[in-house]
């Protein structure tokens, strides 16, 4: 899934997202683990939201994305900000993640890992660059959210130059929402059509798969308020810790 024609419509019909809360929180949790300043990827950095304000706060940022037109947003946005020099955009699927040395963390928000099917594959790959010390920082939806609040609906967005229809269908024995959006641009008369699934992964094997590659898994909030996990949390926001540097043992 890479978000192709969405991508120069996905800041407005994502409006509601409150990313000074999120930047907020990932600022706290990158402070309290010592890590000020050094590399940091974001693994689906989508328009490069947080990617700039984390780059604004004096991080070296590679911001790693499948869609070349959400990488095209985030050169524009850096252009305007004059934040071309600290920054590397690059075009990859999570699954193949190859950087060119270690980190000293990783953010990976708006459920961009629910879109794997092979999250474990997708663990590993940010493990094996991840430093000893290193933070993993990085939410998905919840199974109540996909079974309940996306489940069958649909909902439409409007906006002055666009109209975005949402579609879903929860299959509980693929354990995934297959997702289809369709946009229809006001001005021009065009429409947008995009398909891809989010697939359905429990606390418990997230937990897991995080174990498996060197993580400790620090703690778990709801990724929306950042207080208390509830049932009816729909996103989780996961802080995980590396134990050791895997790609120099390699």
């Amino acid at each position: 899934m890479a978000y192709n024609e969405f991508a120069y419509f996905y800041d407005e019909f994502n409006g509601e997202a409150d990313y000074d809360a999120l930047y907020a929180h990932i600022k706290a949790q990158l402070d309290a683990h010592g890590i000020r300043e050094g590399i940091l990827a974001d693994l689906g950095c989508g328009t490069g939201e947080l990617t700039l304000m984390l780059a604004q706060a004096g991080y070296d940022m590679i911001g790693i994305d499948q869609s070349e037109e959400m990488l095209c947003v985030v050169r524009d946005k850096a252009g305007q900000l004059g934040l071309e020099g600290g920054l590397l955009l690059l075009r990859q699927d999570l699954c193949a993640l190859d950087l060119y040395g270690t980190i000293r963390g990783a953010v990976s928000t708006f459920d961009t890992f629910n879109h794997i099917a092979d999250l474990d594959g997708a663990i590993r790959n940010a493990a094996f660059f991840m430093e000893k010390g290193g933070l993993f920082l990085f939410d998905m939806n919840t199974p109540y959210k996909h079974q309940t609040v996306l489940g069958e609906n649909e909902f439409t967005f409007e906006e002055a130059d666009a109209r975005c229809v949402w579609r879903n269908h929860y299959d509980a024995g693929a354990r995934r929402v297959e997702i289809t959006v369709d946009i229809d641009y006001k001005e021009t008369g065009e429409t947008f059509h995009e398909s891809f699934y989010e697939y359905t992964y429990s606390l418990e094997e997230i937990r897991a798969a995080l174990g498996r590659h060197g993580f400790t898994l620090e703690s778990v909030c709801d990724g929306e308020s950042f207080g208390p996990l509830t049932e009816t949390s729909e996103r989780y926001f996961f802080c995980a810790v590396k134990n050791y540097t895997q790609q120099e043992e390699e």
